[in-house]
This record gives structure tokens, C-alpha cells and sequence, in this order.
């Protein structure tokens, strides 16, 4: 959700992975694992989908995600908090909410803030897999009260004859979720510990649904906003974290390694190969995170941003492909054919991929260099093409004429910090898989 709240947010992504919470850490540094929602340790996983099946369904969420950008960036402040896109992203996120601790299974929405789960007792609620949170049964839950900021920061709300805040959220599927906005004690697993260890995070503002329905289904218990107004879970932790966070992509193909999501001095980027560009907030979208495209480099052809204002791509780890200006991405393909020695093919996957080529491998892709207001990111062979099916790889942009977005696939195999006090992002090439 956006809000008028001034902080930066972060535009990424989804993590899943089973925890229990019997210890804590301090939260001054730590790392948790992300989870690919069409990776072999998601529950939506299906052994039985082609590797054009799962890119294709990854595409179409690009896709619908590229309207909502452009639908929500488009109206007034007022209008955009109410549009999310539930099914937008592509990691999923586990927590654990309450005392004792109770795990939840969530979509992670880069295009949202609010955090909520489905309540008991539920008036009206979707299919679920797990138990729903019973907060009856938690020593650390509270009702908030209208007074408090964190009902303030909502979009839409209401009060009960007791003072108590309601929330009502709408989505953009016709998907909604309504309850009561409550703080609890929130837990994320810590990556690689092997002991269980977590870190528990106190009075964490979020949604006790007890009216939820829509396309939700029955492996999710609720979403967890990652964007930038103050209900955001990145927002929440912020100052717990000194505003730093940072994720590694593994790549798509990637089915025994996990991604990871950094915190704290764990997010910290340095060493060699270090670059770095500034964060830019633009008014009435602060749940979007945007930075400044000024050219892109094909071998020596450069192709230069028309009107390179500030802010003029989102960077989100919930998009799949990167999206262009039409004129930019029609230069940037004719810049690829001409440095590619090969006939291009067409995309057998018939998901709207313009440029592929049969039998492709990395010495035949040109370096390509986006070229950030005070940093250029190389791209691999891994960043700039995608395997559609088991012979045909496709150059992973699309064409478009609202918002530009700097998608997953380029992101890959990069540590990219987040630091929200500087307000800057850091790119540093990594193996993701072997961190």
C-alpha cells in the first residue's frame, strides 16, 4: 500500500521457509532464506511443469504487474492506497506471529504495505491449509486504537464503539481482506543457523482478517506488504536494522540453492566490484523504489534514456522481465541482433518474448551495461537471456509506454543493498547460490 509516509521502500520479493522460533538473535545482523514461488521447496511447486509452463505463468505476473504500476502511479495518493496485486510476486514469505509463536505462509507483495493473516474467529474466510491465527490464544496481541499512528497511516479505516481501528482493503482481483489492525510480536527464521535460531521483532502493527476472500489460495494465510509506507514490514523493522537490507537472487534454473535476504550489518555491500546509485522518492508512490536509467550499453553501441528524469525505473524483485521504453527496447533488441551471429527463431513458449535464439550460449551474448545515475551494472548471459524450453532462450525486456521496471532476471546473482538513512542501493556481482 502506499502512503504519504516519506520513507523509501523496498521493491522485491517473496521468502518461504519452516521455522520455529525458540531463541533470539540480535537483530543488528542476520539473514533469512527467499523462496521462489515455482522453486521445488515452494508448496506451489508442481514437478510435473515444463520450464516453459513456470516461465510463462512468471511473465504473466510481469505483465499484470506492469499495469498495476502503471494504474496506481498514475492516480492521486489517495486513490493508489487502496490498489494492491496479491498475486503479483514472486516469492512467497514465511513468519511467525504471536506468544507462543505461530507460523504464517504468506504471499510477499513488494506492491503493498499492510501485513495481515487470516483470523479466528472468522466471519468469512477463504481455504486454508494451516489453522487460522487465534490471537485469543497469544499473550502479546493488542488491539490498536484509532488514535494510534499506525491506524492513521491506513487507507481506509474505521472505528469500533470501543475505540478499537478497523481495517478494509480492497484488491485490484477483487480480492479483499477486513478485520481488526492489532501489534504483535513478529519472527523471521535466521538462514543457515541450523539450530532454530530467530529473531523476534515486538509490537509489529498488522491485520487480523476476520472477513477475508477472492483469489487467494489455500497454501497462503495472508500477505506481508514489503513496500515503503509505515504498515510495511521493511518499514516496521527499519530502525531495529539502521534502514539497511539486501537480497541475492539465485538464478531461475537454480533448484538447490536458496535466495537470501540480509538485515542490518549483514546488508552491508563492500569489497570489490562495489557500485553504487541514489535511491530517488517520488511524492504520492512511496511504496515503489526508484532509481535513475540514464543509457544501456551493447558491446559498443550506447542507447541513451529519452528525458533521463530522476525516478525513472522501479527496481522490484516481484517483476520478471525488465521493462523499457518502446523506443529504447527496440534499440536495445536491434543492438543485440546485431552483435548475436545467429538466426533468431520464434518463441515456441508463445509468451510474447520478440528475440530468441536456438542452441545459445554465453560467448554469444554481448556484454550489456545499464548505466545508473553513478553506476554501471554488467549484465551476464544469465541477466539477459531466459530458457523458455529445454533448446530456445529469449532476451528477457519487454516493450512498454508506462512505467519502466529493472526486473528479477537482471538482478540475479547480485547482492543489492538497500540503504534507506543514505538513500542508496549497491550492486556487487555474486554466486548467490554458493554466498
Amino acid at each position: 500500500m502506499a502512503s504519504s509516509a516519506s520513507l523509501l521502500p523496498l521493491a522485491i520479493f517473496f521468502f518461504f521457509f519452516c521455522f520455529l522460533l525458540p531463541n533470539s538473535l540480535d537483530a543488528a545482523g542476520f539473514s533469512i532464506d527467499l523462496i521462489h514461488r515455482d522453486s521445488p521447496r515452494s508448496p506451489f511447486y508442481n514437478p510435473s511443469d515444463t520450464l516453459s509452463d513456470r516461465m510463462s505463468r512468471a511473465i504473466r505476473r510481469s505483465n499484470s504487474r506492469i499495469d498495476y504500476f502503471h494504474s496506481t502511479i498514475s492516480t492521486t495518493s489517495t486513490d493508489i492506497s487502496s490498489k494492491v496485486l496479491p498475486n503479483g510476486g514472486n516469492y512467497l514469505m514465511t513468519i511467525s506471529l504471536g506468544t507462543p509463536p505461530v507460523q504464517i505462509l504468506a504471499i510477499a507483495d513488494t506492491g503493498s504495505d499492510l501485513i495481515w493473516t487470516q483470523c479466528s474467529p472468522c466471519e468469512s474466510c477463504y481455504d486454508q491449509d494451516a489453522p487460522l491465527f487465534d490471537p485469543t490464544n497469544s499473550s502479546t496481541y493488542v488491539d490498536l486504537s484509532c488514535n494510534s499512528n499506525h491506524c492513521s497511516a491506513l487507507p481506509k479505516r474505521s472505528c469500533n464503539s470501543d475505540n478499537t481501528c478497523q481495517y478494509s482493503y480492497g484488491y485490484g482481483d477483487q480480492s479483499f481482506t477486513i478485520g481488526a489492525l492489532a501489534s504483535e510480536t513478529l519472527g523471521l527464521s535466521t538462514s543457515g543457523s541450523g539450530t532454530g535460531s530467530s529473531v523476534e521483532f515486538p509490537k509489529v502493527a498488522f491485520g487480523c482478517g476476520h472477513k477475508n476472500g477472492g483469489t487467494f489460495n489455500s497454501h497462503e494465510a495472508g500477505l506481508v506488504g514489503l513496500g515503503g509506507g509505515p504498515l510495511s514490514l521493511i518499514s516496521q523493522l527499519s530502525s531495529s536494522v539502521d534502514g539497511k537490507f539486501a537480497y541475492c537472487l539465485v538464478s531461475l534454473d537454480e533448484n538447490k540453492a536458496s535466495s537470501r535476504m540480509d538485515f542490518g550489518d549483514s546488508a552491508v555491500v563492500s569489497g570489490n566490484g562495489v557500485v553504487s546509485t541514489p535511491l530517488i522518492s517520488r511524492q504520492g508512490s512511496e511504496t515503489f523504489f526508484f532509481l535513475t536509467l540514464e543509457k544501456i550499453t551493447v558491446g559498443t553501441d550506447s542507447i541513451s534514456l529519452p528525458q533521463a528524469a530522476q525516478g525513472n525505473i522501479i527496481i522490484d524483485s516481484g517483476t520478471t522481465l525488465t521493462h523499457l521504453p518502446t523506443s529504447v527496447y527496440q534499440q536495445l533488441l536491434s543492438a543485440l541482433k546485431n552483435s548475436i551471429n545467429l538466426q533468431p527463431v520464434q518463441d515456441p513458449s508463445q509468451i510474447g518474448l520478440e528475440l530468441c535464439y536456438e542452441s545459445i550460449t554465453g560467448s554469444n551474448i554481448p556484454e550489456l551495461k545499464f548505466g545508473f545515475d553513478g553506476a554501471e551494472v554488467v549484465l551476464g548471459a544469465v541477466n539477459t537471456f531466459i530458457q523458455v524450453d529445454q533448446n530456445v532462450a529469449c532476451a528477457a525486456f519487454k516493450a512498454t509506454e508506462s512505467q519502466s521496471i529493472f526486473g528479477n532476471i537482471a538482478q540475479q546473482n547480485f547482492k543489492i543493498g538497500y540503504d534507506l538513512q543514505n538513500m542508496k542501493v549497491a550492486f556487487q556481482p555474486t554466486d548467490c547460490a554458493n554466498q
